[in-house]
């Protein structure tokens, strides 16, 4: 069964991309693959509801379907839909250590208006009404109580290169369903083992028409894209787990934390001396769209939080990680606020260790000192003091890392 294929912001609403069927960007997917994929969209995952609210069951096959179906039916023309991040990597290759969080899911709309950003988010809300369980009386349920109870995140961007709306749902593990809708998006990858987008429009139709089921002999044509550019090259930074990317300027935040996170889970970077030229570019980024400390520790603790649900024992690893990349790649700060930010990332370390129980507390951590062996006869063991508590973040700090 033939796909519907179109590249999200590559071409005007309604207009197919400009690319041939040989494009290195394309490739159709594996039977395996296919099912991973189905199996993704099938899977019940849950919304949870914030006090009294009940917890959603949603399978991200319906949610599509039923998004699609009444924005279409408010006039909105839904171009493509796609899997989008983390999800549409696990799809390609399960084992690439990455693993999968949010469930990024696709919308290629026209926002040609404020209205019709407002059109969709009201369509988002009347959707998850239906998926309250039975017995919910609905009638005085407004969106505005549902965008309380269900939704962890919204986001608008409407600039000359850039229209589009994000829709988080909620999910207490950190696997938030995510529903963007796309005009425009100049930059749609952080780096190329994240870049890949599968197209679902073929599955979706194959689900809605076909009264067999799918099987290796008999199963839809679906294709996944590499918005890094060569697929096959992507494919092979996924596999054996390289770090690549271009541009990383253009990037919010420059890409910095997740840099930081990939080389954690173990991955390399295709050239030392060129990623280290890259690493100047996503400091400088990072500090331009994060330049005060408070912003830069919300956004720290925020994607701690998010990125490392399971795997909390590799926080300290990432801020260690990070500690470091900023210490030797930042050349846009003062003398000052660069001391900030380095004590900053050594006091949330501190914090994740004491979280971890692997310290008592942040504010009374006693650190021994051996003295040195030409005191040993005299009548002295050891040397004990107490850290101070940490200053507000407000404040200079010292470049000496707490100890632990």
């Amino acid at each position: 069964m033939p796909s519907t294929e179109s590249a999200v912001g590559a071409a005007p609403p309604g207009q197919p991309p400009h690319r041939g069927r040989d494009d290195g960007r394309f490739s159709v997917l594996t039977w395996p693959q296919v099912q991973r994929l189905d199996q993704i969209l099938e899977e019940a995952v849950p919304i949870h509801g914030r006090g009294n609210f009940p917890t959603l069951a949603v399978r991200p096959r319906r949610i599509v379907q039923v998004v699609r179906s009444r924005l279409e039916k408010k006039g909105v023309a839904v171009h493509t839909v796609r899997l989008n991040g983390s999800a549409a990597s696990h799809v390609l290759h399960q084992d690439s250590g990455l693993g999968y969080k949010d469930l990024d899911l696709i919308f290629g709309v026209s926002l040609k208006s404020e209205d019709v950003f407002q059109l969709v988010k009201d369509v988002v809300m009347d959707c998850l009404l239906d998926f309250l369980p039975e017995g919910v009386n609905k009638d005085k349920i407004t969106p505005m109580t549902l965008k309380e109870a269900y939704v962890q995140k919204l986001v608008k961007v409407c600039n000359e290169t850039d229209r589009w709306s994000l829709i988080s749902l909620s999910n207490n593990s950190g696997k938030n369903v995510e529903l963007k809708f796309v005009d425009s998006l100049r930059r749609q990858f952080e780096f190329s083992v994240d870049s890949f987008q599968i197209i679902l429009d073929s599955l979706l139709l194959f689900g809605e028409c076909s009264e067999n089921p799918m099987s290796k002999n008999f199963h839809p044509t679906v294709t996944g894209e590499s918005m890094y550019g060569d697929f096959e090259e992507a494919m092979d930074h996924l596999k054996n787990r390289i770090i690549a990317t271009r541009n990383p300027e253009e990037i919010r935040g420059g890409g910095l934390l997740k840099y930081c996170n990939l080389l954690v889970r173990g991955f390399k970077p295709k050239s030392e001396i060129d990623m280290k030229a890259l690493q100047r570019y996503m400091c400088s980024r990072f500090f331009i769209d994060f330049p005060d400390i408070g912003e830069q520790q919300r956004k720290l603790e925020s994607y701690l939080q998010s990125h490392f649900v399971g795997m909390e024992s590799k926080r300290y690893d990432c801020l260690m990680t990070l500690h470091r990349v900023v210490n030797e790649s930042t050349v846009c700060l003062m003398g000052h606020e660069r001391r900030q930010t380095l004590n900053l990332i050594a006091m949330l370390a501190v914090r994740v260790l004491a979280e971890q129980n692997i310290i008592p507390t942040v504010t009374n951590v006693t650190c021994y000192y051996q003295p040195a062996p030409y005191v040993s006869e005299i009548n002295v063991n050891y040397y004990v003091t107490h850290m101070q508590p940490l200053l507000p973040c407000s404040h200079s700090y010292p470049t000496w890392l707490p100890c632990n």
